[in-house]
């Protein structure tokens, strides 16, 4: 049976609130089993929900901008290295099943279009980029706003189980 992937989307440079946040949400993701994708950078939001996510001895993947494995976030169970930029945040999006994005800048911006552009649910962690940019991605966008770790991931089961209706 196939696995749950929950992308986990955030910028490099983060706030403590922030960091505290995304530890807690590696955390949460795996105790619900599921895998945790980020863009496996070793700071920000990546380092600090691979961490949580380890730590609670959940399953992570890190999709890299560059090709350099050792840049990678340490915790990390598969880095995949591709050498693609920016571009590699199609292949975040796509291999997740919802993504959950806490403050970032363009990057993040982007991986938040992206998802819903491609009828990803996105679950906005203390993060508001505001409804005319979420609204503007697709028509059919499924996003929310959430203010703690916990309440994401409540959001994300739900988001699921539509899922498994549709």
């Amino acid at each position: 049976m196939r696995r749950t992937m929950v992308g986990v989307m955030g910028g490099c440079s983060a706030d403590e609130q922030t960091v505290a946040g995304a530890l807690e949400l590696g955390r949460l993701i795996a105790e619900n089993g599921w895998v945790l994708v980020s863009g496996g950078r070793p700071t920000g939001v990546m380092q600090a929900s691979v961490t949580g996510a380890r730590e609670a001895g959940g399953l992570t993947v890190g999709v890299l901008y560059d090709e350099d494995r050792d840049g990678a976030a340490e915790g990390l169970d598969i880095v995949i290295p591709t050498g693609m930029g920016a571009a590699r945040n199609i292949i975040n999006v796509l291999s997740s099943d919802v993504v959950v994005a806490c403050r970032g800048t363009g990057g993040t911006l982007s991986e938040i279009a992206l998802a819903l552009r491609f009828g990803r649910p996105v679950v906005l962690l203390d993060f508001d980029p505001g409804e005319a940019f979420l609204s503007a991605a697709a028509a059919d966008a499924r996003w929310s706003l959430a203010a703690t770790a916990a309440e994401a991931v409540e959001q994300v089961r739900g988001y699921l189980k539509e899922l498994e209706k549709e």
